[in-house]
């Protein structure tokens, strides 16, 4: 009898990363093939995430990159991983999302998270609208969204009496489908208190996985959408067709973080030639090694058996990759071959 686990589901979250000497323009087309690769491989969903003023990463903002992708696609989910709520007002969210879902029904996912997506003059510029900022609101806020995208809309109580109805779209028939992200326990008891969906940013830190996913399903109180805790996993993951080329095309992605966790000052995204060319760095070494070892990087059968066995043992049946395969000198400016490779194989190892 066979003990292999079963296959999770693939899904993908993109930062829309930037190389050196492309421009944000082939950046994003490259983004959008990936998500039509993504779509005809048959994978679950497509995510897009936000963060500001970096000049690595292109997904600044995650709903109109959700509308190009969902017009270039036609069965993928598509949505945010997420949308930073305390940078935006919750009636804007709403009718972004509302909207999104009356463009591509039944595909769209709002993903929101409370982190601010960038260095403090970034969040002080997104938050210059006042009270919408106030982070303490967030869970108020969530819950205001939930009730905005609704077909139902929602009912504003005054104090000196009467009411007012809000609606994020004038006739819905169907809504986005909400998850609280996080990378702390927070957002796990929110989304457990609530009844909704909820994703650890397990890709950007790995630490407390564990006992934020026991928080989430041990508090989970059921809700009319989702009668049971519905979660899954994120992660690195580099596929090629050789380990070591696996390797080479994880190398800037992993010079990157190492550079960001040591505050230096970040640059657009190295080709794989570059950093393979780069002089030894004593600080960024130790960082670099500690990231191979939890990133998930090698051949394509061995890249599917660790993605199976990471859904087997936290109990997930998806997993959704941030395929961060950096490219090769030559490679076309529009596209992003190692990613798309990435995607191939994983989906043929894991229907093999």
């Amino acid at each position: 009898m066979s003990t292999t686990a079963p296959a999770p589901a693939l899904s993908v979250l993109d930062l829309v990363p930037v190389r050196t000497g492309q421009t944000s323009s082939q950046a994003v087309t490259a983004a959008l093939a990936l998500a039509e690769t993504a779509d005809r491989l048959g994978l679950r969903r497509y995510w897009f995430a936000e963060h500001h003023n970096m000049s690595s990463v292109g997904s600044t903002t995650p709903p109109v990159l959700i509308a190009a992708a969902a017009a270039r696609t036609s069965r993928i989910r598509v949505g945010s991983g997420g949308v930073m709520l305390p940078n935006h007002a919750p009636l804007v969210v709403a009718e972004q999302f509302a909207a999104l879902e009356a463009l591509a029904p039944g595909r769209i996912d709002l993903g929101i998270g409370r982190a601010p997506g960038s260095d403090p003059v970034i969040t002080q510029l997104l938050r210059m609208s006042g009270t919408s900022s106030d982070v303490e609101r967030f869970p108020q806020h969530v819950q205001d969204i939930l009730a905005l995208v609704s077909p139902e809309g929602a009912t504003l109580q005054f104090t000196s009496g009467g009411t007012y109805d809000v609606h994020a779209t004038p006739a819905a028939t169907g809504t986005p489908q909400v998850w609280l992200l996080g990378s702390s326990d927070y957002s796990a008891q929110l989304a457990a208190s609530l009844g909704l969906p909820y994703v650890f940013a397990n890709h950007f830190s790995g630490e407390g996985l564990e006992r934020a996913l026991g928080l989430y399903r041990g508090q989970y109180r059921p809700s009319e959408a989702h009668p049971e805790p519905v979660t899954f996993l994120t992660a690195n993951v580099v596929a090629a067709d050789t380990a070591d080329e696996a390797d080479a095309r994880a190398l800037p992605q992993m010079r990157a973080m190492a550079r960001l966790r040591l505050n230096r000052p970040m640059g657009a995204m190295e080709t794989v030639e570059a950093a393979q060319s780069a002089a030894p760095d004593d600080a960024m070494t130790p960082l670099v090694e500690a990231m191979r070892e939890r990133w998930i990087i090698g051949a394509g059968d061995k890249a599917a058996s660790e993605l199976r066995e990471l859904a087997r043992t936290h109990g997930v049946d998806e997993i959704m990759v941030s395929p961060i395969a950096a490219a090769r000198e030559g490679e076309p400016m529009d596209a992003a071959p190692g990613r798309a490779r990435t995607l191939e194989l994983l989906t043929a190892a894991l229907a093999g």
